[in-house]
C-alpha cells in the first residue's frame, strides 16, 4: 500500500518471495534480447570497425549492405532488451533493496545475453585482408600492426570473454544479495508471526532529505511500551507526506520479546496527528 513499508524497508512478509519468480521470468526474455542486440551489434558495428582499424578503411562502401541491415535490427533489439532490463529493474519489489536486486539482475541479464550473442557471432567475423600489417596505401610502403592492432584483432574472442567474465562476477554479486534478502525476509516474516504489536509514541522526527519512491524518509525516534517497561528506541521510517510522522504521533511497533534489537515500525493509520507538517517534506519544484 501507498506509505507502508514496501517503499524502502520490508514489506509484506508473504509477498517477500514473489519479487525473485517475476525476475526469472522477466530474465529469460531480456537475456534472449540482449543476446539478439550482441549477436547483431557485434556484425553489424564491431565487424566494420575492426576492418577499419586493421587495414580497411573502405569497409563500410558499396559492399556494406547487410551491415547496414544488421545496424537496424541491432538498433530494434537494444530497444526491446533495454526495455526488458529497465522493468527488471522494478521487477525486485517496489524498496531500495528490491531495486538494488533488480539492477543487479538486469546486468546479469544484459551481460550474459551479450556474452551469448557475441560467442555466437565469432565464426562469421569477417577476416582482415592482411594479419601482421596494414596494406600499403599507393605507392606507400606497409606498415606493421601496434600492440592495439593485435587487439583489435582478437575482439572476435575479447569481446564474449569480457562479457562473459561480467556474467560470472554478477551471478556472485546476485547469488549473495539474494541470500541477504532472503535472510531479512525471514526475520521479517518471523517477527510478524511471533512478534507482539503495540502502539508506540513519536518524540522525536527528523527528515532525512531523501525521497524513496516520491515518499518522505525519516529518522523517528519511538516510545512503547513492553512487559518489562517503556522501551525508546530509534527507526526509519518511509511514508506517503500524508502519514509523516510528527512529534505526539503514534504508530505502529512490532517487537520481539527475546530479541531486543527486532524492532519494526509502521504508520498508525488511525493517528491523526501525523501529516501535521506536511509543507516541510514537500519536495522542491525546482
Amino acid at each position: 500500500m501507498f506509505g507502508s513499508f514496501e517503499f524502502g524497508l520490508p514489506g509484506d512478509p508473504r509477498q517477500a518471495r514473489r519479487p525473485g519468480l517475476r525476475l526469472w521470468l522477466l530474465g529469460v526474455p531480456t537475456t534472449l534480447a540482449w543476446a539478439v542486440a550482441g549477436w547483431s551489434g557485434t556484425l553489424g558495428l564491431l565487424d566494420g570497425f575492426r576492418l577499419m582499424s586493421l587495414n580497411r578503411v573502405g569497409a563500410w562502401g558499396a559492399d556494406a549492405g547487410p551491415a547496414v541491415s544488421l545496424v537496424l535490427f541491432f538498433s530494434i533489439s537494444i530497444t526491446v532488451a533495454s526495455s526488458l532490463g529497465f522493468a527488471m529493474l522494478w521487477g525486485g519489489g517496489m524498496s531500495l533493496s528490491g531495486m538494488g536486486v533488480g539492477f543487479r539482475a538486469s546486468s546479469l541479464a544484459a551481460s550474459l545475453g551479450i556474452a551469448l550473442g557475441s560467442g555466437a557471432a565469432i565464426p562469421s567475423w569477417t577476416p582482415p585482408e592482411s594479419v601482421g600489417q596494414r596494406l600499403p596505401f599507393a605507392g606507400g610502403a606497409a606498415e606493421p600492426w601496434t600492440d592495439v592492432d593485435w587487439i583489435v584483432y582478437y575482439e572476435p574472442y575479447l569481446v564474449p570473454a569480457v562479457a562473459g567474465v561480467t556474467a560470472l562476477v554478477m551471478i556472485m554479486v546476485l547469488g549473495r544479495a539474494f541470500v541477504t534478502r532472503a535472510e531479512k525476509d525471514d526475520r521479517a516474516q518471523a517477527l510478524a508471526q511471533t512478534g507482539r504489536q503495540v502502539v508506540g509514541h513519536v518524540i522525536g522526527v527528523e527528515f532525512t532529505n531523501v525521497w524513496v519512491m516520491g515518499n518522505p524518509r525519516f529518522t523517528v525516534q519511538v516510545r512503547f511500551a513492553t512487559e518489562t517497561g517503556e522501551r525508546t528506541v530509534i527507526a526509519t521510517m518511509i511514508t506517503s507526506p500524508l502519514q509523516a510522522p510528527a512529534r505526539g504521533s503514534t504508530v505502529k511497533v512490532t517487537y520481539d520479546p527475546h530479541n531486543p534489537d527486532s524492532v519494526q515500525v509502521d504508520p498508525d493509520p488511525a493517528d491523526r496527528a501525523a501529516g501535521g507538517n506536511l509543507g516541510a517534506f514537500l519536495p522542491p519544484l525546482f
